[in-house]
């Protein structure tokens, strides 16, 4: 399979390329970074100390050419137009982008209707099992727990809450018949009063070089239940990103996430 890695010469986007040169099942064929980078025309593996014979480019076009999937870890403005070409050449995608408006995230599920798309805001097998473990925990303890999420990741990421608190949120807001919106507090400060029944609090930490932390605690009368994944390594959002990658194979259009990819879709509900 033919893949086009966005972002190619950032962290998460070395990975992809790494993970790309060392499967079978794929060939890395393009290589996107903003125009003003300095990686711009050098080989795309080179800081492998190989050469894959793919230049890094910015024109989007050329680095799409002849790709069959794109895998993009970048900005929501870049992801989205990234997107545009891509349903232009019928390219399919793999997005791990964060911090998508739920005005960008009509524009992806649009794009969808012509080409497909998974998209998830953490592409780690492990972190979509916790997302199913949360959802029974909540479901479980719907009444007499609080539900607080604590995250924590690198000193280089802009946004946050991060994109994976903000599902297991939404999930567990779900899974007790609500909406996120309606029950998030993302900020404490000052005489804040009595917590409020019902609500999910978020506490975000940024520094070093943590790759992400995330725990989804619910804390009742006497005891305390925490659900954790920490990562160590991006290697883990590359192999999920392949294997979300294969699943796009038989797909022509459509909108789909981490659940889909590993048949966990429907499961626990």
């Amino acid at each position: 399979m033919k893949v086009a890695v966005a972002g190619a010469s950032g962290r998460m986007g070395r990975m992809l390329i790494e993970a790309v040169a060392g499967d079978d099942d794929f060939t890395l064929s393009g290589a996107l970074d903003v125009a003003g980078s300095a990686s711009l025309g050098q080989d795309a593996a080179a800081f492998l100390g190989r050469t894959s014979g793919v230049t890094i480019v910015s024109d989007l076009r050329a680095g799409l050419a002849g790709a069959e999937v794109l895998i993009d870890f970048t900005r929501p403005a870049g992801t989205l137009a990234h997107l545009a070409v891509c349903r232009e050449l019928g390219v399919k995608a793999v997005v791990g982008t964060t911090g998508f408006s739920a005005v960008q995230k009509a524009e992806v599920a649009a794009i969808a209707r012509d080409v497909a798309i998974v998209m998830a805001p953490n592409m780690s097998v492990g972190v979509n099992v916790v997302l199913r473990l949360v959802d029974l925990a909540a479901r479980a303890l719907a009444d007499g727990y609080d539900i607080e999420i604590v995250e924590a990741h690198h000193r280089h990421k802009v946004d946050a809450p991060s994109g994976t608190a903000l599902q297991m949120g939404e999930v567990a807001a779900a899974a007790t018949g609500r909406h996120l919106k309606d029950c998030a507090v993302y900020a404490r400060e000052g005489v804040t009063g009595e917590r409020k029944a019902g609500t999910i609090g978020f506490a975000t930490i940024r520094g070093g070089d943590i790759v992400g932390d995330h725990t989804v605690l619910f804390a009742g009368t006497g005891e305390r239940i925490e659900i954790s994944h920490k990562s160590s390594s991006r290697a883990t959002y590359a192999q999920g990103s392949l294997r979300a990658a294969r699943f796009l194979a038989s797909r022509q259009n459509g909108l789909f996430d981490m659940s889909d990819v590993l048949g966990l879709a429907g499961h626990g509900q």
